[in-house]
């Protein structure tokens, strides 16, 4: 795990906030964070936020054999991933020094506390047993991973249900939750971790840290107690000495906490339970609360549609009419035009030169030669307001835009094999010459 380090103005403000007794999300030296539980649709499958630490828990059961020491208990797995989903300072694939070192606390605090009744999961001595796994999968780290998952673990078990078996001579029958009822496991105490950050070589001391207090403690207290004030395991880590009154003074805070998150947890456990049997919503998504905005649920504005004619009228009343004069179409720059209202539109007017040809008239169209196509009779096209001529094909119409004249078409001809045929005027023309000579 590589975290990044704080600077040294970052440590300052941290520890001058400890000393003033001051915390940084505005809790007391003693106070917990705000603790959330939910459940899924599964039996033993729920999520624990501890502030915004997550952690997410699922049991599951199998049928194996035992272990020969231990013929008649069954088995209980734990095994906690911190995946750089919760904090990219995790490294994937890699199991680190604090992943090793809450695994077993977790061992510590929940199988060698005998909180689960390990005889009532052998099924065949010798050769059949209930092997419980209990999966933790962090979601997000904000500090006091051990607390949180600690809780995740026990929540889970107690809520969990296996399968119903019977055994006739040496036949194991499994009964799906259709044919019988799922049975819970058989817990004795709900032992939870309680940790103690050090400050100052043990001068203060803090309750629940959080990420960035824990990057600054100098030593670290972890109890697990159940709430009949048992201590379940202790640990001690940072290198720090502390004296009897410190660890007495820790366990009776411990002895509070713990029987107050106890009870929120037996709180949750039966409001499940009272769902499921009335057949009511449950799970995950029935959990989130109302005032978060998701991309699944929204809430509705009231609309008020009461005197909405009144208060048109009104503003209509307030508003100043609309102005009589409408302003004239104006021509910024050459060679731009308006289409719109109050224009007439003369693309498709045609010029006299072409009425007469329709009528039958005298064809009075500019030919010109390949010199007068690309020197003459067309100005330069880098002059302002010149009009543009493209020729592209044997015979088309370029139309000029200008801003105060209607457009002109002129009708130009290139040197082809058919333009350089003689037009019928001057043969007409020719033969005249022909028969007077």
């Amino acid at each position: 795990m590589k975290e990044t380090p704080l600077s040294n103005c970052e440590r300052r403000f941290l520890l001058r906030a400890i000393e003033e007794k001051k915390r940084l999300d505005g809790r007391q030296t003693y106070d917990y964070r705000n603790i959330r539980i939910s459940f899924g649709t599964d039996y033993g499958c729920c999520i624990v936020e501890l502030g915004k630490t997550r952690v997410l828990g699922q049991v599951s059961c199998e049928l194996v054999s035992p272990k020969l020491n231990r013929a008649t208990e069954g088995i209980l797995f734990f095994n906690l991933e911190l995946s750089q989903m919760a904090a990219p300072a995790f490294e994937p694939g890699r199991q680190s020094d604090l992943l090793v070192k809450l695994n077993r606390l977790l061992e510590r605090c929940l199988r060698n506390s005998k909180c689960i009744d390990t005889e009532s999961l052998c099924v065949v001595a010798g050769e059949k047993v209930w092997q419980i796994r209990v999966d933790l999968h962090l979601l997000n780290h904000d500090g006091n991973i051990i607390d949180a998952a600690s809780i995740a673990a026990i929540v889970a078990l107690c809520h969990f249900r296996r399968p119903d078996v019977s055994v006739q001579g040496e036949e194991v029958t499994l009964y799906t939750p259709e044919e019988r009822d799922p049975v819970p496991l058989s817990i004795h105490h709900m032992p939870i971790c309680v940790s103690f950050a050090f400050f100052q070589q043990g001068t203060y001391l803090l309750v629940d840290p959080n990420e960035r207090e824990e990057r600054v403690m100098d030593g670290l207290l972890v109890i697990a107690m159940n709430k009949h004030r048992e201590i379940c395991t202790i640990q001690s880590s940072g290198g720090i000495m502390l004296l009897k009154d410190q660890v007495l003074r820790c366990s009776k805070i411990a002895g509070v906490k713990v029987a107050e998150i106890t009870e929120l947890i037996q709180k949750a456990l039966d409001n499940d339970q009272r769902v499921r049997k009335e057949g009511g919503k449950f799970g995950f998504a029935e959990s989130i609360a109302n005032q978060r905005i998701t991309a699944f649920k929204m809430e509705k504005a009231s609309v008020d549609t009461s005197n909405i004619e009144e208060k048109a009228e009104e503003i209509i009343a307030e508003a100043e009419p609309p102005p009589e004069v409408v302003s004239e179409p104006v021509l910024w720059t050459p060679g731009t035009a308006q289409i719109g209202d109050g224009i007439g539109n003369s693309w498709g007017d045609l010029e006299d030169s072409e009425k007469e040809e329709e009528e039958g008239g005298i064809d009075e169209s500019v030919i010109l030669d390949d010199t007068k196509m690309d020197t003459g009779g067309v100005p330069d096209t880098g002059s302002q307001g010149a009009p543009i001529v493209l020729s592209d094909s044997e015979e088309e119409e370029m139309i000029i835009l200008e801003p105060d004249k209607n457009p002109k078409k002129i009708r130009a001809q290139t040197t082809s094999a058919r333009e350089k045929a003689p037009s019928k005027s001057q043969g007409k023309r020719r033969r005249k010459k022909r028969t007077a000579n």
